[in-house]
């Protein structure tokens, strides 16, 4: 367990590294790591605020986790709740007060929370000791609500949290909000940007691009693992690519309407014009001022290069012959662009279109399989089709409307 000094010097330090991660998704992900190595808990979760109501959207269980197969990933749903005090974190809310509950199956009788034990009955664990703590900004605002349970000692016997973890996660939960409501914002501004090639063209939808998203982590967090990169490069890069991947198509506002509409098969030279929609999102982020330029750049123009070099939009040639273009082939296409390639297909194909059905996921997987060596990175797609359970789980959270 970290001393008080150590506590205290790692929420300074905590403070820097939040304020450098600007996805939303990576953010809760260490925001709740980070506050249950502060207080040593077995589990926790998050709910963000969506106007009057509460979104439960990240969670973590160490003992749970412990049950699955190394490396899966722990099964979760969102859902919302009102914000009012009939729940622990709908009191947070409400009230702007902090809940350091010993055990929650043993509430006073005169609160006006309850606790619901659905999931604890259907995951078979025992919720304990919680400390709900609301996540407020500079401006008062309060953005979501961290619920941090099971405080364990030494020998990891669950105790209730103390006052001292109480006082040190309250300064958290202010650095927290605020790292939060930027990134927010940041979200928000992608997805304005998403909803503009939306306008144009109803398949981008913020579903859509959140799941490619999603995808894209999973694939480059294994792949990096696998290939030895450090955990800081990890971070650094998923959290980079996730909001990339989100842009993949953004160059489609240049497109007419004539093409991105049309209903049947596009004439060659429509097609032409079509595949620009890589080199004009390319150039929304050539004057590069963040590793996030750098990433949408690669992604926007290379996710639809192909692994033996059938792709497009490639690389001009002046040869004597003449101009030639030839689609880039194997690892000069960057990594990044190979990983959105494949997520992006497999959305496709999974997903209802006013033009299609969505497909069965193993007609699906047949076209990746089939596809790699070909169109796509081998490597990447075995590394995608060892975590199917991810993919489903992703899609699960962000479904069409």
């Amino acid at each position: 367990m970290l001393t008080e000094h150590e506590k205290l010097e790692g929420l300074i330090n905590i403070s820097i590294g939040l304020n450098q991660l600007k996805d939303m998704d990576i953010l809760m992900e260490r925001i709740l790591s980070e506050a249950r190595r502060f207080v040593n808990a077995d589990a926790g979760s998050i709910y963000i605020r969506d106007k009057d109501r509460l979104i439960f959207s990240y969670t973590q269980n160490s003992t749970l986790e412990k049950r699955l197969p190394r490396e899966a990933r722990l099964v979760y749903s969102t859902f919302t709740i009102p914000i009012s005090q009939d729940t622990i974190a709908g009191y947070c809310a409400s009230t702007g007060q902090v809940l350091n509950i010993p055990d929650v199956y043993r509430l006073d009788g005169g609160v006006p929370y309850s606790f619901g034990r659905q999931f604890d009955e259907k995951a078979g664990y025992r919720t304990r000791s919680m400390l709900a703590i609301p996540l407020i900004t500079l401006r008062g605002d309060i953005v979501g609500v961290l619920q941090i349970i099971n405080a364990q000692d030494d020998r990891n016997n669950i105790i209730p949290f103390s006052k001292g973890d109480e006082k040190i996660l309250r300064s958290f939960a202010g650095t927290a909000a605020v790292a939060l409501e930027r990134a927010q914002l940041t979200r928000n501004i992608i997805l304005r940007t998403i909803r503009m090639a939306e306008m144009r063209d109803p398949k981008e939808t913020g579903a859509h691009v959140n799941r490619v998203a999603g995808y894209a982590v999973v694939v480059y967090e294994h792949w990096a693992v696998k290939n030895g990169l450090s955990p800081t490069e990890i971070e650094s890069s998923r959290d980079t690519l996730r909001m990339a991947a989100m842009l993949h198509d953004v160059g489609k506002v240049a497109i007419p309407d004539s093409i991105l509409k049309k209903p049947g098969r596009f004439t060659p030279e429509e097609y032409d014009l079509m595949k620009k929609h890589t080199i004009y999102g390319a150039e929304l982020f050539r004057d590069k001022k963040s590793d996030l330029d750098d990433a949408a750049e690669a992604v926007a123009l290379t996710h639809h290069e192909c692994w033996d070099g059938s792709g497009y939009p490639g690389v001009v040639l002046e040869t004597k012959e003449g101009t030639v273009t030839l689609g880039k082939k194997g690892e000069d296409i960057p990594l990044f662009g190979r990983i959105v390639a494949i997520c992006d297909v497999y959305d496709a194909l999974t997903s209802r279109r006013s033009y299609k059905e969505a497909w069965d996921e193993s007609k699906a997987l047949e076209v990746l399989k089939g596809g790699a060596g070909k169109q796509f990175d081998p490597e990447l797609i075995e590394v995608f089709l060892n975590n199917l359970e991810s993919m489903q789980i992703i899609r699960e959270r962000y479904p069409d409307e």
